[in-house]
């Protein structure tokens, strides 16, 4: 199972207790994002265009454990940024450990060998390493050679010293689902947890605006990845998600799922907008504009969005909204090959990304250098 049963059973008792309680906006999983800085400069992400007074701060100790205080969700993942530059991350890590809270620390991992001994393993301790694919199209991804080999380095290294690990995917358009399938594989013989998967989301300051996903292309995409499943995969998060990326679930965006807290505050109205921020997470849940977000919305910077951080929230609540909802769940948990003949068909198809983009890196010591062609 890629999710411990003790982490499984505090989830599913917190989304219980919601569901008792009347509520129908809950937080699931806090968005803790300590720092911005990074040490990479990847194409598709919009967290690093800053200023750099606004990249050398770091939220402190105690701010975290306020924030996670308030929200009081079961689950924390912290991003970034990359959260092992933050000085004080493992007098995070361990507050929230102290605190019984289920950690994804997100990280690209070229830091994790060096900076494993500031941690303990934990049940409550997930290192998630971010991976989009097999070795070629990980480095063009994240514009740096040689990162795919670092991040495995780092795996590996944790995996030794008893750490939880999973991988965090992000797919652009042009993304190969043969390629994909073979990189399960491969992550899978790692000896990870699990796997994590989400298509891109188009931020307003990413470099690359060209290769991002819209929702038929989304579905089209990973119907090829996911049908016809093998048994040794395993995804470390709601299968109706997936099934939602599949085009086999249709669920509105729960934003207030995933909040966020950053340098900033708390980020209205999700992780991936900035419309605004709120100095407590009582005023965020109470005067942020939740009909003005998600497909239905109209607006349209939600017109294509099928990332985790609005819906997977939304496949947890639909689980526990009804007997349909749980027992779609279980069948999604132990039924799932998805036998599809025209999904293998789509695997036989030449892969057309929409544009080109051609990331140039050169590595200089520490410090990366994007130049930008376009065909």
């Amino acid at each position: 199972m890629p999710v411990p049963i003790s982490q499984a059973w505090t989830v599913a008792s917190y989304v219980l207790t919601q569901k008792f309680k009347g509520r129908k906006r809950y937080p699931l999983v806090l968005m803790l994002e300590p720092l911005y800085r990074c040490n990479l400069a990847c194409a598709g992400c919009g967290k690093i265009q800053y200023p750099a007074h606004v990249l050398k701060r770091e939220l402190l100790p105690e701010e975290c454990f306020k924030a996670v205080d308030e929200c009081g969700a079961p689950m924390v993942s912290i991003p970034g940024g990359e959260p092992l530059m933050h000085s004080q991350i493992e007098k995070i890590v361990e507050g929230l450990v102290a605190r019984k809270k289920y950690i994804y620390l997100c990280t690209n991992a070229l830091l994790l060998k060096e900076k494993l001994h500031l941690f303990q393993p934990s049940k409550y301790l997930t290192f998630s390493v971010h991976l989009d694919g097999q070795k070629e199209h990980h480095d063009f991804s994240v514009c740096r050679e040689g990162g795919f080999e670092l991040a495995v380095e780092g795996i590996k290294a944790a995996l030794a010293r008893g750490f939880r690990v999973t991988t965090n995917t992000t797919l652009f358009d042009g993304a190969d689902p043969k390629s994909v399938r073979a990189f399960f594989d491969e992550t899978m013989e790692l000896g990870v947890e699990g796997m994590m998967l989400s298509p891109g989301y188009s931020y307003d300051k990413a470099p690359d605006q060209k290769h991002f996903l819209g929702r038929a292309r989304t579905r089209r995409l990973f119907r090829a990845m996911l049908a016809n499943r093998k048994k040794t995969w395993q995804f470390n998060q709601s299968p109706l998600f997936l099934e939602f990326l599949m085009g086999k679930q249709d669920f509105k965006c729960t934003p207030w799922g995933m909040p966020t807290y950053s340098i900033f505050g708390w980020q209205k109205p999700c992780y991936l907008l900035q419309d605004g921020y709120a100095e407590t997470f009582s005023e965020l849940m109470a005067e942020t504009e939740w009909a003005s977000y998600g497909t239905e919305s109209g607006n349209p910077k939600c017109a294509n969005c099928m990332v985790h951080s609005g819906y997977e929230a939304s496949a947890v609540d639909y689980t526990f909204s009804s007997l349909k909802g749980f027992l779609a769940t279980v069948r999604a948990t132990f039924s799932s090959r998805y036998d599809d003949p025209g999904a293998m068909e789509l695997l036989n198809e030449e892969v057309k990304p929409v544009h080109s983009y051609n990331p140039l890196v050169q590595i200089e010591g520490k410090s990366t250098k994007l130049a930008e062609t376009r065909t």
